[in-house]
């Protein structure tokens, strides 16, 4: 699901890659498409700023840094592809007391190797993905690791039903035709519903403070077991900090802590470019489908992976990139600004109401339809229907199957001749590096089987429904 839309996975790279695996297959993308001879390493942007004609020509000048030497450079176009991790959000003053703190403590983004907790008391602020894993790596090696936690969290696994991973069986066409053909409140209750039947998130002190907003699950497969066993605790917000210990809210006693993290979350920020090019306010950027700044003269700035949704970023981002360089190029034409601010608003005033305003909750959306918008505005958006006529083993597998990214180079600019053979295969290469033993005698539905079975079942109640 995160690789690129024209670049499988090597069958022998296992479904969540680690690290390591994951650079290597960034390098070997980067060898397939002749990328290398145009990144320059180890240079930094000092500013982006307009070119003096920028109102004809939509240019831009800047400046880099390398090896102390600073150079200038025109572009006709720019992509900022700093992304939701650049600028750590560390607001000490809402944690009373801690600059009386004896102990060790930093943000997470300081964090490398969990061999600094060997024998520590840990506290980690904030249940984000990166506080729980932080956690959960301390805690094999720490003397203790306590959560904190104001707001709780679901917890989503890796491993989803039948043991498929859990993003081949979230983002389908069918479960987000029904996620959003549902009532707001009827929706999140089945989602609550269903994230509780693993186990009950209040008795592991992990329920959510207001489970009607649709917050980011984490997603962790060892907290559980971790909590059971002792190794790690949740504690509820903390009151105060004292000079080798905590008081949380709640919680009349003192707890005894060595080093703390804070996983706080990062600030939006675009530090190289004037203040007027991309308006940030209350940490969100204004802009068009997450992409576009509304008020520029020219279309030639993009602003790419500033956003967050419950699915894979790369081919989010690639997507994004497709859609940016048809614009660039002429060949896609944005909608006038007015168009472009009432929708900006309009977004923003929904998220706000199903995710609550809390750092970069607005960023959110869902993954498929948001993929999809930007596939239509490219012409790569795969038809079900059309494709139901001519090619039906593809059009059942698109549609019940996991939305995997070969779907948006089957047509339109970008067509890449083995999209379909890489759909039809998608599930084989998904198992291959888990079925490395396979009894002798053994059976089980294959998840193509189950896509038909799945259709004949919808069909037979279209059917019923019209009798």
């Amino acid at each position: 699901m995160s690789a690129f839309s024209d670049f499988p996975y090597p069958e022998d790279f296992p479904v969540f890659l680690p690290n390591a695996q994951l650079l290597d297959y960034l390098q070997r993308y980067a060898e397939r498409f002749g990328l290398r001879k145009h990144i320059k390493f180890g240079t930094a942007v000092i500013s982006i700023r307009k070119h003096p004609d920028f109102a004809t020509t939509g240019q831009w000048d800047v400046v880099t840094e390398a090896d102390g030497k600073q150079t200038s450079y025109v572009f006709d176009a720019v992509m900022v592809c700093s992304g939701n991790f650049s600028e750590p959000s560390l607001p000490l003053h809402c944690f009373p007391g801690i600059k009386k703190f004896q102990g060790q403590y930093f943000h997470s983004r300081q964090y490398k190797h969990p061999d600094v907790f060997r024998g520590k008391r840990v506290l980690v602020v904030g249940m984000g993905n990166s506080g729980v894993d932080i956690a959960v790596e301390a805690s094999r090696i720490a003397k203790k690791v306590t959560i904190s936690t104001g707001r709780g969290a679901w917890l989503l696994s890796r491993v989803f039903d039948q043991g498929y991973p859990w993003d081949m069986v979230f983002n389908t066409r069918l479960r987000s035709l029904i996620r959003n053909s549902l009532p707001g409140p009827l929706s999140r209750a089945l989602i609550n519903y269903r994230l509780n039947q693993r186990f009950n998130h209040e008795n592991y002190g992990l329920q959510p403070e207001k489970s009607c907003l649709m917050r980011e699950p984490v997603l962790n497969d060892d907290l559980p077991s971790y909590i059971l066993t002792g190794r790690i605790t949740i504690k509820p917000g903390i009151k105060e900090f004292k000079n080798n210990s905590v008081i949380f809210h709640k919680c009349p006693e003192e707890e005894p802590i060595d080093i703390v993290i804070f996983c706080t979350g990062y600030n939006v920020s675009f530090p190289f470019l004037e203040e007027a090019d991309v308006k940030v306010e209350n940490n969100h950027a204004s802009l068009y489908r997450y992409v576009f700044p509304t008020h520029l003269q020219r279309p030639t700035l993009a602003v790419i992976g500033l956003i967050k949704t419950l699915g894979a970023m790369m081919p989010v981002t690639e997507m994004q990139a497709r859609w940016v360089t048809r614009v660039f190029k002429g060949l896609c034409q944005l909608p006038p600004q007015s168009v472009m601010e009432k929708e900006v608003n309009k977004v923003k005033k929904n998220q706000v109401r199903r995710f609550g305003l809390s750092f970069d909750e607005v960023l959110k959306t869902e993954w498929l339809v948001y993929m999809d918008e930007l596939a239509s505005f490219i012409g790569a958006k795969p038809s079900v229907l059309r494709l139901l006529c001519r090619d039906p083993q593809l059009a059942l597998t698109i549609f019940f199957g996991p939305c995997t990214p070969y779907q948006y180079r089957l047509g339109g600019p970008g067509h890449w001749e083995g999209a379909r053979q890489a759909i039809l295969t998608q599930w084989d290469r998904t198992l291959k590096p888990t079925r490395t033993r396979v009894p002798a005698g053994s059976y089980s539905l294959c998840p193509s089987l189950l896509t038909v079975m799945g259709f004949l079942l919808l069909l037979a109640a279209l059917i019923f429904s019209f009798q």
